[in-house]
């Protein structure tokens, strides 16, 4: 019998990791992992679901889910960024390539508040995304006839618009009848670390809200009728994982000078992360936060 987990985060690789770790396990019934270290800053790695017992333990539908972590990337020169940029371009094409083909319409959904700043990735990489469904459509003479027709909108949040994302969806795709979705959303992460610098690809959806205990409906195949593809960055992490990655630091420092000291390196073994939540739990101190530069 496996250990419930209340994992917190909308990585598939950290909830392999967590996994795998409560249940001393070294490899999971159903799920594949590969990881591929491109330089000393970046690294692709990718974890396959193949069965529902993959499914029911990391609590991920069957399929395909990609990590590109990209460290200092606050202080990455242009030839990193466009270095990252073209190993996200690959890896997203090898997703579209497998469920449509080339011409075929795509749709992209930014989810997210834009006035909220860790909420808002979806919409502001919206109004980045180059259109082209109308040119096509209208003036197909001013745009390379290979050019594939995308079309893109922010459909807001439930909070604002009384309007649950799904419902949003399922009236514009019905409407203009895309061959895919493409979302895009900030996500929970159970690391420090990857906040801002880790981009997660899926091929099987996403449920807007899940990784911080806000569940919205599910955007898949299932519920809209076409393929939907998740990309994400994770923009918040809970206070007890910032503690716990604090303490962790902390302790670090403390065996570099008690290296003999039993209780230290003991303490360091232990996950600290469900006792932390405990006592921040009963004082309402255990949010979700996000860091202060996030808003420069």
């Amino acid at each position: 019998m496996f250990n419930k987990i209340n994992f917190r985060t909308d990585l598939a690789l950290e909830r392999r990791d967590i996994f795998k770790k409560s249940n001393n396990l070294d490899e999971i019934d159903g799920i594949d992992a590969e990881e591929k270290v491109i330089d000393e800053n970046l690294k692709v790695s990718k974890v396959k679901i193949t069965n529902s017992n993959g499914e029911q333990a990391i609590g991920k539908p069957i399929g395909d889910y990609i990590t590109i972590d990209i460290k200092n990337l606050k202080i990455a020169e242009e030839e990193e960024i466009q270095k990252s940029a073209e190993i996200l371009s690959n890896e997203l094409k090898q997703i579209i390539d497998k469920h449509i083909d080339y011409k075929d319409d795509i749709l992209v959904a930014g989810l997210g508040n834009l006035h909220v700043t860790p909420d808002s990735l979806g919409p502001k990489v919206v109004s980045d995304i180059d259109i082209t469904r109308h040119i096509i459509k209208y003036m197909p003479q001013y745009i390379d006839e290979n050019a594939r027709p995308v079309s893109a909108l922010s459909p807001g949040v439930l909070g604002t618009t009384g309007i649950e994302t799904l419902e949003v969806l399922e009236g514009v795709i019905d409407k203009i009848k895309p061959k895919m979705l493409i979302v895009i959303d900030a996500l929970a992460s159970r690391s420090i670390e990857r906040i801002s610098s880790t981009i997660q690809l899926s091929d099987t959806g996403i449920v807007p809200g899940a990784g911080v205990g806000n569940t919205r409906k599910e955007l898949s195949k299932k519920t809209l009728g076409i393929p939907v593809i998740a990309i994400g960055i994770p923009t918040v992490v809970e206070s007890a994982v910032l503690v716990n990655d604090c303490l962790d630091l902390f302790i670090e420092k403390l065996q570099e000078e008690a290296k003999s000291n039993e209780y230290l390196n003991n303490l360091k073994e232990q996950d600290n992360y469900e006792e932390i939540k405990e006592a921040l739990n009963p004082y309402d101190y255990n949010m979700i936060v996000t860091p202060k530069e996030i808003d420069e």
